[in-house]
């Protein structure tokens, strides 16, 4: 029965394929037929997913048993000696990954029928979530790199389609460009970095990369530095994919996509993949210094930068991207000290949470739209909010439990894996510790300015005073800059305003369902990975290494692991305390504070410059290169061209005069050229 199980493994990635493309076929063909059939066709590919999801537990039930990995592979292109195999694999990380990935996915399809019900692309979205979820499980059971990367473009071109879903709103259809945009950098460093140790090793599976990468170094036929540079423009694919500092400016904009793409892509699934790439990767990157240190200080750098910009925010899906962003600073930082399960841990208990919090940010938008209409600026600012836990009860409590976990408040998920990966990076380079945990202490404070802002206090949607500072009539502290404000005012003014209700609403089952369910992972999953009794490390951890549960638990260190967890805890409570004292008691004037540090709140406000900075060097560059190019391209090439025509134009009017078809004339000109001759002759 077992092997029966893996046999069919391959059905995983393709049942939401086949649904994708079924209902796709039918909007392609016969559109308003298939339109009409709204909930029949969200039921077939949610059912489809489903039983995807059922094999994918399935599947992680015998791992965890102790079945033996599983690799089908097939000849897929060969040429001589070249060989490209194609097939699918099954060990322990793909067990993990398949079960993180269905279950979001089918959760997040069940909450899109609530979010999505009035939209007119109601169908168009459950199709292109289908192909999305069907291209990350492909990328997920790859056995080899160059399979990842065909799903791994798939991927990005799911997420272009559903970023830019609204494509006749102007900022989405921008948001989309700029995230297929920035993703083709990414990409490119990826596909350069395969084909470099293609050339060095002759193979494009993990483990043998890895040992012919190294035994090359060690015999000296490869340089060190050339494994190093192709270690870190493999790496490059994940820092785009993973919004790394400098590739993460598109992850913000990415918001424009409905919230429950916002929730999958962004929270469980595709920024995951840069993350799961590194562990598949691990072979190679682990005996190269170079890079690992390269990896540990970008996502260092990313997690600081994240959660220093997500405190100034006022866009509740703004400030979970940066959240999110933060986070995966701390599993590519863990991936860099070489604490492989730690890492993948925080993947897997993140997942859960922020796919939570941010289908919970959906449900208070939602219920702000039947108070403000369909207007996102207003619909989605925090300073409209206030008080809805009286309102929205349960996606209160499933959003402060959300909120708790991410900050690292035990016994909650986050907890566990933060923690975990803070005392490995502490072993490994305290520098980087300390980076991590004032972040920890910073995501503590803007995650409960967000949870306080949005749910408690008074409720601030039927306030015009809020409502005009919002929409940049007045501008200080906290309101949006002038460029903003005009395409703000611009969409407000196309806004009709009439037929609202005066108090938001709980949303809708199909939508609260899911929230509650994804609190249970969020209190509980951390408990497979606590350091006394670690069965997340003794099922996944890093190739080549053994894992004795027994022997981890005799060598745990209660003294040693109370110090660095109550170090964490306490940044956090200290960045609770804060939130409270500024957003709940209002003890703290949040604004007095932005105003005495004006070049701090400006840097957080403007995201560390980072898009006027690749607007002036790149956009701005690139346009500046296109005129001096078209100036060339006029002047010098059109320039040479009307030369050569106006003489070749000139010359056959000249000599038109001198093909008369008359011998005479002939005579003449021969006569004339031969005097001339003798004339200069005899003068010479």
């Amino acid at each position: 029965m077992m092997e029966a199980i893996y046999q069919y493994a391959w059905l995983i990635p393709v049942l939401p394929l086949a649904g994708a493309m079924l209902v796709g076929l039918g909007l392609i063909s016969f559109n308003k037929f298939t339109n009409q059939l709204r909930q029949l066709n969200a039921v077939f590919i949610v059912s489809l997913l489903g039983a995807a999801m059922f094999l994918s537990f399935a599947l992680l039930w015998s791992q965890f048993q102790g079945h033996a990995p599983y690799t089908y592979s097939l000849d897929w292109a060969a040429a001589g000696n070249f060989h490209l195999k194609m097939g699918f694999t099954i060990d322990h990380l793909t067990a993990v990954m398949l079960a993180i990935v269905t279950t979001v996915a089918f959760l997040v399809m069940i909450y899109t029928d609530g979010y999505m019900s009035h939209d007119p692309g109601y169908v168009r979205f459950y199709a292109y979530l289908s192909l999305f979820s069907s291209s990350m499980l492909g990328l997920v059971v790859s056995p080899n790199l160059v399979q990842i990367y065909i799903f791994w473009e798939l991927v990005g071109m799911c997420s272009y389609l559903l970023i830019g879903f609204w494509y006749d709103r102007k900022a989405a259809a921008d948001a989309c460009q700029k995230a297929f945009v920035t993703n083709r950098v990414g990409d490119f460093g990826l596909l350069l970095g395969m084909l470099g140790i293609y050339w060095a090793t002759g193979s494009f599976e993990f483990e043998v990369m890895g040992e012919r990468l190294q035994s090359l170094v060690e015999s000296g036929l490869l340089s060190g530095a050339l494994a190093a540079l192709f270690a870190v423009l493999v790496f490059m694919g994940p820092v785009a994919k993973s919004a790394q500092v400098p590739l993460h400016v598109w992850l913000p904009d990415a918001m424009e996509g409905p919230t429950p793409i916002s929730a999958l892509i962004h929270a469980a699934t595709m920024v995951a993949a840069g993350v799961f790439l590194i562990a598949r990767m691990y072979p190679v990157f682990e005996e190269i210094p170079t890079a690992m240190t390269t990896i540990a200080w970008t996502g260092a750098a990313t997690a600081f930068v994240g959660a220093t910009t997500a405190i100034t925010q006022n866009d509740i899906k703004k400030g979970l991207a940066y959240s999110t962003m933060s986070q995966l600073g701390y599993m590519v930082m863990a991936m860099g000290v070489g604490a492989y399960t730690a890492g993948l841990f925080h993947l897997m208990t993140h997942a859960y949470f922020k796919a939570m919090l941010f289908l919970g940010s959906g449900s208070v938008i939602h219920g702000m739209e039947g108070v403000v209409g369909h207007d996102p600026v207003l619909a989605q600012d925090m300073r409209m909010m206030g008080g809805l836990r009286k309102y929205m009860p349960f996606t209160a409590i499933t959003f402060l439990i959300g909120t708790i976990a991410i900050c690292g408040i035990p016994p909650f998920a986050g907890f566990w894996s933060k923690d975990e990966i803070l005392g490995s990076t502490f072993a490994a380079n305290p520098v980087l510790w300390a980076i991590g945990w004032i972040t920890a202490g910073i995501t503590a404070f803007y995650m409960f300015r967000m949870y306080f802002t949005t749910f408690e206090g008074e409720f601030r949607g039927n306030d015009n005073q809020v409502r005009q500072e919002v929409l940049g009539v007045n501008f200080g502290p906290g309101a949006m800059d002038t460029r903003e404000k005009a395409a703000i005012a611009l969409e407000h003014d196309s806004h009709d305003g009439h037929g609202h209700a005066h108090e938001p609403h709980e949303s809708p089952i199909t939508m609260v369902l899911p929230l509650v369910i994804l609190a249970i992972p969020s209190m509980l999953i951390g408990f497979v990975g606590t350091p006394f009794a670690n069965y997340f490390e003794a099922f996944v951890h890093a190739p080549g290494e053994h894992f004795d549960m027994a022997e981890a638990a005799a060598e745990f260190n209660l003294p040693e692991f109370a110090v660095m967890a109550g170090s964490s805890v306490g940044i956090s409570l200290i960045g609770i305390t804060l939130a409270s004292l500024m957003y709940l008691s209002r003890k703290i004037d949040a604004k007095a504070i932005a105003a005495k540090i004006p070049s701090l709140y400006k840097l957080s406000k403007n995201k560390w410059y980072f898009d006027e900075i690749y607007d002036t060097l790149f956009v701005q560059g690139s346009r500046r290169l296109a005129r001096q190019v078209m100036e060339v391209d006029l002047k010098v090439v059109d320039g040479v061209v009307n030369i050569t025509g106006l003489i070749t134009l000139l010359g056959g009017e000249g000599l038109k005069y001198f093909e008369t078809g008359r011998a005479q004339f002939y005579a003449l000109i021969v006569f004339a050229a031969v005097l001339v001759g003798a004339i200069i002759f005899g003068v010479t």
